[in-house]
């Protein structure tokens, strides 16, 4: 993890960043750790941003698939309710991994990913994008914080997104994957921390994952947890790529390339779904990994990981 403190003074090479007029003090979790409440902080009063690894696309053979939905988005910054910690507890942070997507020789359903966790808090990971199944209906997304979207269904009665806010929370930390309906070939989009996934209305073009939610509790805006755009189908060469939701979502597959974008690392954001495959697998993109972050209003840092 890295730690910025925000000051009236710059110090670009131990990447502290500035903010006249606020002793915010920020600690940022990439991969699990270890936080520690500041010596300053007396009341104890810690604002966070905790967001879990975002789900896969799918990996198919033939049909298109559904993108990964973005990892939970759960936060007190600005204006919720702090967590109140206690200086002498240690308290672990859990940053989840994102989905890891299938590479063959079979088809594979994405994967979800991982919750992340800073006390009482837990971001539950995204689910996995669903992937075409035929003479079966086409595979549905998987539930998570935010849901993953519908693989193509081909004619087999439509496929559907995953829920998001799964489990429930208030409020809440996603929404749900889009759907596939019936007599089309492209995936839908996974869900995203602040929409859902779009549905599929062009017969062969795959659709735009869910967009993030920004977010400055690190003492710039960022967006988090993007959901995956849709797989493109076979039949139109010319099917644009669908774009993952802002917030780190990746990109959709298609005729070419034919494999979904990874979303990107330390945003939650859901794989693209791939396109088509044959003879060989196209493999989705996958999930993005999670992030904690930890606000103070002023104080020394004591933490390890």
């Amino acid at each position: 993890f890295f730690f910025k403190q925000k000051t009236a003074y710059e110090i670009p090479k131990r990447d502290w960043s500035s903010d006249v007029c606020s002793s915010d003090l920020v600690t940022s979790f990439t991969s699990s750790g270890t936080f520690f409440v500041s010596t300053l902080n007396t009341p104890g009063a810690v604002d966070y941003l905790v967001v879990a690894g975002g789900g896969s696309g799918g990996s198919t053979i033939s049909g298109a698939s559904g993108g990964g939905g973005a990892g939970g988005y759960r936060t007190s910054f600005p204006g919720g309710t702090a967590l109140t910690l206690s200086q002498a507890t240690a308290y672990p942070i859990t940053v989840g991994a994102g989905g890891t997507a299938g590479t063959g020789p079979s088809a594979a359903k994405g994967a979800s990913g991982s919750p992340s966790i800073f006390s009482t808090i837990t971001s539950a990971g995204g689910g996995g994008g669903g992937i075409y199944g035929n003479p079966s209906p086409g595979g549905p997304g998987s539930p998570g914080g935010s849901g993953g979207g519908g693989g193509q269904d081909g004619g087999f009665g439509g496929t559907t997104g995953g829920t998001g806010n799964t489990p429930p929370v208030s409020p809440p930390q996603g929404n749900p994957g889009g759907n596939s309906p019936a007599s089309v070939y492209a995936g839908a989009g996974g869900g995203g921390a602040s929409a859902a996934g779009s549905n599929v209305t062009n017969t062969y073009f795959g659709v735009a994952g869910g967009a993030g939610s920004p977010n400055s509790i690190s003492g710039s805006a960022t967006t988090y947890a993007g959901g995956g755009g849709g797989g493109s189908g076979s039949c139109s060469p010319a099917a644009p790529l669908a774009p993952g939701g802002a917030g780190g979502g990746g990109t959709g597959g298609g005729q070419s390339p034919k494999n979904g974008t990874a979303g990107t690392a330390n945003t939650g954001g859901g794989g693209g779904g791939s396109g088509p495959g044959g003879p060989t697998i196209a493999t989705g993109g996958n999930g993005g990994s999670g992030i904690v972050i930890a606000s103070e209003a002023n104080g020394t840092r004591s933490a390890s990981g």
